[in-house]
């Protein structure tokens, strides 16, 4: 028999309201179910125990909604864009949506090995008041005027000291029509340095002498970044579409 080749597929989805609730587990079994009921002509790993070719780019934390998640898959065989994003969205629940279907050359990498930023928008839920401080003031403080941001982070093993400031490559404070703080996060991501948003606005806060209560900040994923010679490129970017 002849060597059988498979085209590599990019998708693009967002993860919204109740589904911001499941894991990256139940997360990966459920589009596993999704390819099969929309009839995905997904390739599968050879061996005992054969599983669907899939990776999943940055994998999003529980409660954490999103409009830039990423999955890739290799097909056999594939429809075009539209009509693949069309199959797909038919099979999805509320809360999940496809936004993009892209076919990647055959020397493109994974997304997941990509990954090296991402953005964020945090804000404070509709039942929550935010701090009552100078919001540009503290800004200036903690992040504009100085030169390093040292924070020490403690592992399971022992405690780290690093420089916040270079993980954050983006930081702006803009605010809502109720006049509540809304923060924009662009961040180291990945597997060297992930740098998880609510820890900059942990130290914000920290900053001031404030605790806030984690439960009290919605953060939303706005999209995901690889990086080349020229800066960040989305990885939506990436790919062409398929007529």
């Amino acid at each position: 028999m002849g060597e059988v080749y498979a085209l590599k597929i990019r998708i693009k989805f967002r993860k919204y309201g109740v589904m911001k609730f499941i894991g990256h587990l139940d997360m990966m079994r459920y589009f596993q179910k999704c390819m099969r009921r929309a009839e995905i002509d997904i390739a599968y790993s050879e061996g005992f125990s054969p599983h669907q070719i899939m990776s999943f780019a940055a994998p999003l934390g529980v409660g954490i909604t999103s409009d830039g998640e990423y999955v890739d898959i290799e097909v056999h065989s594939s429809q075009s864009s539209e009509e693949s994003i069309k199959k797909l969205n038919e099979v999805m629940v509320e809360g999940v949506e496809i936004i993009s279907y892209r076919k990647l050359g055959d020397t493109d990498k994974n997304a997941m090995s990509l990954v090296a930023a991402a953005d964020y928008k945090l804000y404070f839920k509709d039942d929550y008041e935010a701090p009552s401080v100078n919001y540009q003031e503290v800004y200036r403080k903690f992040f504009l005027n100085p030169s390093e941001i040292l924070i020490t982070k403690q592992t399971k093993k022992s405690e780290r000291t690093f420089d916040l400031k270079k993980l954050v490559y983006d930081f702006q404070i803009d605010y809502d029509r109720k006049g509540k703080p809304v923060f924009y996060l662009k961040v180291s991501t990945g597997s060297s340095d992930n740098l998880k948003p609510e820890l900059v606005l942990e130290s914000f806060f920290k900053s001031e002498g404030i605790t806030i209560n984690p439960l009290s900040v919605q953060i939303h994923r706005i999209d995901v970044y690889g990086k080349n010679e020229t800066g960040f490129v989305s990885l939506g970017e990436m790919g062409e579409i398929i007529e």
